[in-house]
């Protein structure tokens, strides 16, 4: 209808413009369509046996965990079955020994020696996988993928034929290097220096293909027109590094390095099948500690006090990993 005064048709009403979206049909006893009464029993079905498994390898040994760090639980113990409960006095003893806090020390300066190594080497990489060509970029990224994805315990192996005195190929390259003298019977794990340093490489070349791989999609991900105006500014490379690409990549840095604190806290294949924490336990750390003293002492109850206060400070270094991970906008 036009209007005879303006000669325009007259504004259509926002309901007709934009309707309302039809409201979901509903059954007949309020439930949304799509969900049958049977879907229940089909999911408990499907789920069950998939929680029983669950309940029997987590929650079980984490229970004994539990029961057995209240209690004097040793090797007679596993033939009688009979113990005692001692309330905290397994957490005192822990507490109050002093190979406890020189093995939780070692493992935090290692733990920082690894992460720090590792984080440095993987964003080193990282980098210099966005200047390679195509060919490259993948050839690099395929040996990454295949180091990453080996065995620890295969690899730990091989690191300490590599090792081995009298026959190991780094001693025979160190060697022929001549610049440490023969090194051809030096026996790496029965010294404390070279044996920390042993592993380390050990663990570092095993972790810097998680992280090169991730902060290179983080930089690819970036907007690089910050980084080609920092350029026409006449910034250099490095502190366009530092300064500009850095804080782009933070949130990606920051997931990285507090999963490494958190693996590198656990490393115990590594070490157990060097060293075995030797030598005299000056490469134990927390985790070679807790087996020594609950399998090779079958002090089980002193190892099980051990880890639920290892757990306890795990649970606190993932809770600031999910705390960061969510003020990082990435879902869970």
């Amino acid at each position: 209808m036009t209007s005879a005064s303006t000669g325009m048709s007259p504004a259509p009403h926002l309901q007709d413009e934009f309707p309302r979206e039809p409201k979901a049909s509903r059954g007949k006893h309020g439930k949304k369509p799509g969900l049958r009464d049977h879907d229940g029993k089909t999911a408990a079905m499907l789920f069950g046996p998939t929680g029983l498994i669950l309940i029997a390898l987590v929650a079980v040994p984490i229970a004994f965990l539990l029961i057995s760090s209240f209690s004097d639980f040793n090797q007679r113990s596993l033939f009688t079955g009979e113990f005692n409960i001692v309330g905290l006095q397994q957490y005192a003893i822990a507490l109050a020994d002093k190979d406890f806090w020189y093995a939780m020390l070692r493992t935090v300066l290692f733990t920082a020696a690894l992460v720090l190594g590792s984080v440095l080497i993987g964003m080193y990489v990282s980098q210099m996988m966005t200047r390679l060509n195509g060919a490259m970029r993948y050839l690099v990224t395929f040996v990454l993928i295949f180091a990453w994805a080996m065995p620890n315990v295969a690899s730990s192996i091989v690191w300490k034929w590599l090792f081995q005195p009298g026959y190991g190929v780094v001693n025979w390259m160190l060697t022929r290097l001549r610049i440490f003298g023969d090194m051809s019977n030096t026996a790496w794990s029965n010294n404390t220096t070279l044996a920390l340093l042993c592993i380390w490489m050990l663990v570092v070349w095993q972790a810097v293909p998680y992280i090169a791989i991730t902060l290179y999609a983080a930089t690819i991900a970036v907007d690089h027109s910050c980084l080609e105006a920092a350029q026409l500014d006449g910034a250099g490379s490095w502190r366009m590094y530092w300064q500009i690409l850095v804080p782009m990549i933070k949130p990606s840095l920051l997931v990285v390095s507090i999963l490494s604190v958190i693996w590198d806290f656990n490393v115990f294949n590594q070490i157990w099948l060097v060293s075995q924490g030797g030598p005299s336990g000056s490469t134990a750390t927390i985790g070679v500690f807790t087996y020594t003293k609950a399998f090779v002492g079958f002090d089980i109850g002193q190892g099980s006090a051990i880890s639920v206060i290892t757990v306890l400070l795990l649970l606190v270094l993932t809770g600031v990993y999910i705390r960061n991970l969510l003020k990082s906008g990435e879902d869970l």
